[in-house]
């Protein structure tokens, strides 16, 4: 009678078309970390910058690089607090406007100050924290939803940085070293203003990933009905939410001042509104709340920066920078819409 015997297990190379897995299927840990969403903005990263680099010989010099990330800057600061209003459940139209008040203010209190750069930067920030708490007060206890409350906002700030401005520039900061220095200098041959990038998105990111407060934002806008039942002050988290939103544009805003020479009402902010939600969507923000990260709203920022200098270098028309953010902030959205499973509106199911 012979016995059977089980062979010996043999390594079987990875199935065609899925070279790079480990055992079981899965993927290394460096692609799992990144995860499919950073790696289709990667590729697309990759793409324009070869694609506009084939073009433009200086597109991908150093030089050109700082001036693609500078200009991304105050958009990223958006971006950022965009991406953490929206993961517990909100939107913020109004952090453009928020950012062109700011800028107004700064620079008039730095006048109106003796030319003191730090009064004007105070005071700037004062108004942003005080009116991102009205939006929050507006949104939790006036029961308004938080697109219309924020979109009635976009049109009450900027109208309020027009009459106090009376709708011109205000100020000149350029003759001050501290504004210089913001919009102008360098540290370790980066720009200032992409560290104060840096500083703020690592600060976001590690209060989402690593505290008890991001993960209560998580759970806030994944499940608010569970996070209440929880015990989470669901009205204090979004009040404290949208005042950081409010202090993160007035930073912006004061960059702006810095990199303009002069407090802006509309010029540099108009729009950034619409930016900074576009790549928070494309970095992986669900718009219904929940999930998102920093990471992947800068590469996000990190494309749509490097698609509109290419687009300027080429001296294509700039209404097709507009045609291409409005195109991105569309494809982001069905992306999430067929990932979630749903069933589209409007189609039987």
């Amino acid at each position: 009678m012979t016995s059977a015997t089980t062979p010996p297990a043999v390594d079987r190379p990875a199935p065609p078309g899925r070279p790079g897995r480990g055992s079981g299927g899965r993927p290394p840990a460096v692609l799992a970390a990144l995860g499919g969403q950073n790696l289709s903005l990667l590729g697309a990263l990759a793409l324009v910058l070869t694609v506009f680099g084939s073009l433009n010989e200086n597109y991908l010099s150093w030089t050109n690089v700082q001036v693609i990330a500078e200009a991304a800057t105050i958009t990223g600061l958006l971006a950022v607090v965009q991406t953490v209003v929206i993961i517990c459940g909100g939107l913020d139209i109004s952090v453009g406007s928020q950012a062109g008040l700011a800028s107004v203010v700064s620079a008039m209190a730095y006048t109106s100050a003796g030319s003191n750069a730090f009064a004007g930067m105070a005071a700037a920030v004062a108004v942003g924290v005080l009116v991102g708490i009205v939006n929050g007060l507006v949104i939790v206890y006036g029961r308004v939803n938080a697109t219309i409350a924020t979109l009635a906002g976009l049109a009450a700030y900027k109208g309020v940085a027009q009459l106090v401005s009376d709708g011109r520039a205000q100020g000149y900061v350029l003759g001050d070293p501290v504004f210089v220095f913001l919009g102008r200098g360098k540290i370790a041959g980066l720009p200032v203003m992409v560290w104060i990038l840096i500083v703020v998105a690592l600060a976001v990111h590690v209060l989402l990933k690593y505290t008890d407060l991001g993960r209560n934002l998580y759970a806030i806008g994944g499940n608010d009905t569970a996070a209440r039942l929880a015990g989470i002050s669901i009205n204090k988290y979004l009040v404290a939410v949208y005042a950081l939103i409010g202090a993160v544009a007035a930073l912006a805003g004061i960059l702006l001042t810095a990199r303009t020479g002069s407090g802006q009402p509309v010029s540099g902010s108009e729009g950034l509104e619409l930016k900074a939600i576009t790549a928070a969507a494309l970095g992986g923000c669900a718009l219904k709340g929940g999930k998102g990260g920093i990471g992947g709203t800068l590469l996000a920022v990190a494309l749509l920066g490097a698609l509109e200098n290419g687009l300027t270098v080429e001296g294509i028309n700039s209404f097709w920078q507009n045609v291409a953010q409005g195109s991105l902030l569309v494809v982001a959205v069905v992306i999430q819409q067929s990932r979630s499973g749903e069933r589209a509106v409007g189609l039987p199911g």
